[in-house]
């Protein structure tokens, strides 16, 4: 029989409805039964595209005797970490603070007053790779919850203290940064770098788009070829790679080795959204070519894909197929030679093609060889060469279309969602495609149609019709940050307005009293046993990293000076850390960099304000916020008195003063 999960919507909450574990899904209902019983809880916390939670379920979950110990001893709760970010957050936090380390499946044993004092990831059947087992951890648990109730409340108490005195005191003011303390940030990035392959430190290697974002702009703002050359090479060694599909396009989310050959399969939205706005940064600034070319093959992934009929994005497709981690995306020799007519020598040379295999007896399509060294080698012109490895990817794609697709979590986050939205806008601009504004535009109204109410609630998650479970700063701050940028390069100004009715709702039921940071969940939440301060930006940015960037661009725009000024003392005081700690602070590093050379404000008037407007944006600085006046555009405090009609005029402002308008592109970028 089906335990609880079976009335749950989330694909990786329905993978275990059919367990033999009596699992509860998150709420009130495990936590009251826990304390009518006397039991502890265990936190099962995982994602639908995460490996290691399909083995731990199929080793552990599945088994008669395992479940029928879990079910006698404890209650048992399954969570999907990216249906409620808030509370894998907290429990993630505790079991980091404990034991040093964390990740997915994350395994936490709680109180039944949600309180976490002990905890891991993934646990064998058998002890090994120096842990004991999953059955031997429970016992161990029984027994200090029978016999050792004092420590448990204690140390119990002590994490959730700890947590919050982590939550409090949040960064510190200091002195202002200078041009010497942005070239220190660059060189912590550059000290962690590999200088051979890319990316950051060694395997495993995720893609660090941020970091390579804030090395982008150093570049820009004071020159520093070292900090460009390590960004590139960091885009074109992923590019090259098995990270990389090279037949449909889209990144996994990270490469278990060193030289990005061997993905953990699975492939997120927002690690594809992330990559497709660095990319768009890389080719403002060189004019690359691959850079378009990548950009346009993983927009046209997540469009194919990803992207629901109804305009919304899933958010991943699973490692797995078929039983087998990448069984999806990599070939034996034997099916290479059959998929390609009996084999092709050239572009079994371009993908690094091996009879034994180049991972675990397969093959996984990478740039072994450069093209044009390849074309040398074979004494043909690289447009044949370009074009037999096009034949070539035609046979392999053909062929794949018949295996058994990995399988799609097909909920909707209203975050992961939103940051899609900018790579779209921000692709629309930079490669002068106007479809991708376009659908960025249709993709907004259908986020607004979807996850807001009639009464103003707005939620993070959607599928089967409906949205559900309150949203969080960090939906709150990308979307907010979406519609600026959708604002500014689509011209649609009443996305402004949009997010400065969200902003105020933010600023009431986020905001700390006593600081200037925002909590990750409510004033309202009241599930959880600690409220938590993110400041950290992981592979995603912090979502106070965000706000203070949309506080600094709405205050602005809507003249809120209290706006401004919170989110320029957010930056101050997360300075001191980023400077220390870059790589963990890299999006503050982006905004505290852009803060520095004083964030602008452009308002283009007259009957080109658009087309002026967005080929200033492909020219600009990125701490520039640029927007075009059309007639009828809708009307905010900074625009008053500006007309639309007549020749362009472009008027720079800062939070203090809007300069005399000039009417040439090369003026006005000498004001930036």
């Amino acid at each position: 029989m089906p335990n609880l999960l079976i009335h749950e919507q989330s694909p990786y909450l329905l993978q275990h409805a059919h367990n033999p574990v009596n699992w509860f899904p998150w709420g009130d209902e495990p936590f009251l039964k826990a304390k009518k019983e006397d039991k502890l809880v265990i936190v099962s916390i995982g994602y639908s595209a995460c490996h290691w939670c399909h083995v731990m379920e199929r080793e552990s979950f599945e088994d008669a005797t395992t479940a029928a110990f879990m079910n006698k001893h404890f209650v048992c709760i399954k969570v999907d970490r990216e249906e409620h970010p808030d509370v894998d957050q907290v429990y993630m936090d505790a079991i980091q603070a404990l034991t040093g380390s964390g990740g997915w499946p994350l395994n936490v044993f709680v109180t039944p007053d949600r309180k976490p004092f002990y905890g891991g990831t993934y646990f064998p059947p058998k002890p090994a790779f120096n842990r004991p087992s999953w059955m031997q951890l429970m016992e161990r648990m029984q027994v200090v919850w029978k016999d050792h109730r004092i420590d448990i409340e204690t140390q119990s108490t002590q994490i959730i203290s700890l947590l919050q005195n982590a939550s409090e005191g949040v960064g510190k003011m200091g002195e202002a940064l200078t041009s010497a303390d942005f070239k220190e940030m660059a060189s912590n990035l550059l000290k962690t770098a590999d200088k051979e392959w890319g990316g950051f430190g060694n395997a495993p290697k995720f893609p660090g788009t941020l970091s390579i974002t804030f090395l982008l702009d150093h570049h820009y703002y004071f020159g520093n070829k070292e900090a460009l050359g390590q960004a590139l090479l960091s885009l074109n060694k992923m590019i090259e790679g098995g990270i990389y599909d090279q037949l449909g396009g889209g990144f996994s989310r990270y490469s278990t080795d060193r030289t990005w050959l061997a993905p953990h399969f699975e492939k997120m939205l927002y690690d594809n959204a992330l990559i497709i706005s660095t990319l768009c940064d890389a080719y403002k600034y060189t004019g690359e070519t691959r850079y378009r070319k990548t950009i346009l093959e993983t927009i046209a992934f997540v469009q194919r894909e990803l992207q629901a009929e109804y305009a919304g994005f899933y958010c991943a497709l699973d490692a797995d197929s078929e039983g087998e981690e990448g069984r999806f995306y990599t070939w034996t020799y034997v099916e290479w030679i059959k998929a390609t007519n009996g084999g092709n020598a050239f572009a079994e040379a371009y993908f690094g093609i091996k009879k034994e295999g180049n991972w675990e007896g397969t093959n996984i399509l990478h740039e072994a060889i450069p093209l044009e060294e390849l074309c040398a080698q074979f004494r043909i012109s690289e447009q044949e060469g370009q074009e037999k490895v096009c034949s070539i990817k035609d046979l392999l794609w053909a062929e794949r279309l018949k295996r058994i697709r990995p399988q799609t979590d097909d909920k909707i986050l209203l975050s992961w969602n939103a940051l899609m939205n900018s790579a779209l806008s921000k692709a629309g601009i930079i490669l002068e495609d106007s479809s991708f504004l376009e659908a960025a535009e249709r993709h907004m109204q259908w986020l607004k149609n979807s996850f807001f109410d009639a009464s103003g609630n707005i939620f993070r998650v959607w599928k089967g019709g409906k949205s559900r479970l309150s949203a969080t700063l960090e939906d709150l701050a990308y979307l907010m940050a979406a519609m600026i940028d959708l604002a500014s390069f689509s011209g649609r100004l009443i996305w402004l307005q949009e997010a400065n009715t969200i902003c105020k709702k933010v600023w009431e039921d986020f905001a700390q009293t006593e600081d200037v940071f925002f909590f990750f969940s409510s004033r309202n939440q009241q599930d959880l046993p600690v409220r938590k301060i993110d400041v950290y930006d992981t592979a995603l940015p912090s979502a106070n990293a965000v706000m203070a960037r949309v506080l600094l661009q709405l205050g602005m725009v809507m003249e809120r000076t209290d706006w401004y000024s919170r989110g320029e003392e957010m930056l101050q005081k997360m300075a001191s850390n980023s400077k220390r700690y870059t790589g963990s602070f890299s999006h503050w590093a982006c905004w505290i960099q852009r803060d520095f050379r004083r964030p602008k404000t452009v308002l283009v008037t007259g009957q080109n304000a658009e087309k002026v407007s967005q080929e200033l944006s492909k020219k600009s600085p990125v701490h520039c916020l640029i927007l075009p006046l059309t007639k009828g555009a809708e009307k905010l405090p900074l625009t008053a008195g500006k007309e639309c009609e007549g020749d362009s005029l472009i008027f720079v402002c800062t939070s203090a003063e809007c300069f005399a308008p000039v009417s040439s592109m090369p003026d006005a970028l000498q004001l930036l």
